[in-house]
């Protein structure tokens, strides 16, 4: 994973959750969705954009960042979550799971957690950049070690 995150990727700013200030142990999620083709990464990240709108009202949500690499077809979310709890409910409610049905079939997406000791957003993107600049499989979720992956 010593590969530097490709200068093509935008991200967006942090935008904080309402357990912003939660202390202690917190769960981080990388995701990265690949599209088959060009003209559907931009349809994809927008409507990860969508979603984000609502992140200030999602419950167990510390904060996030979308990203996009439009060059290489990629775009994903790097999020921080009170606990995995949290993370599956999100997972499972019904705006996402719309979003998901309308593109899965456009794409290739993995994804990796890990949970970590406080919050530290600049330690966590770096983080998680190497992971999304590696083409390398990601390792599994590991929810149960604070250090990372």
């Amino acid at each position: 994973m010593s590969s530097p995150i490709p200068r093509s990727i935008m991200r967006t700013p942090w935008q904080a959750g309402p357990e912003v200030h939660a202390p202690g142990q917190l769960l981080v999620s990388v995701t990265e969705f690949t599209a088959h083709r060009h003209t559907q990464t931009v349809p994809i990240a927008l409507s990860g954009l969508r979603l984000r709108r609502t992140w200030p009202r999602t419950p167990g949500a510390v904060g996030m960042w979308l990203w996009i690499d439009p060059w290489r077809k990629r775009s994903g979310s790097v999020s921080v979550w009170t606990d995995e709890r949290s993370l599956h409910a999100f997972v499972g409610r019904p705006d996402h799971l719309r979003i998901v049905r309308a593109h899965r079939s456009r794409g290739s997406m993995r994804a990796t957690a890990w949970a970590v000791d406080g919050l530290a957003p600049g330690t966590l993107w770096a983080t998680a950049s190497t992971l999304i600049g590696d083409p390398t499989p990601w390792p599994d979720m590991v929810v149960n070690s604070p250090k990372g992956p």
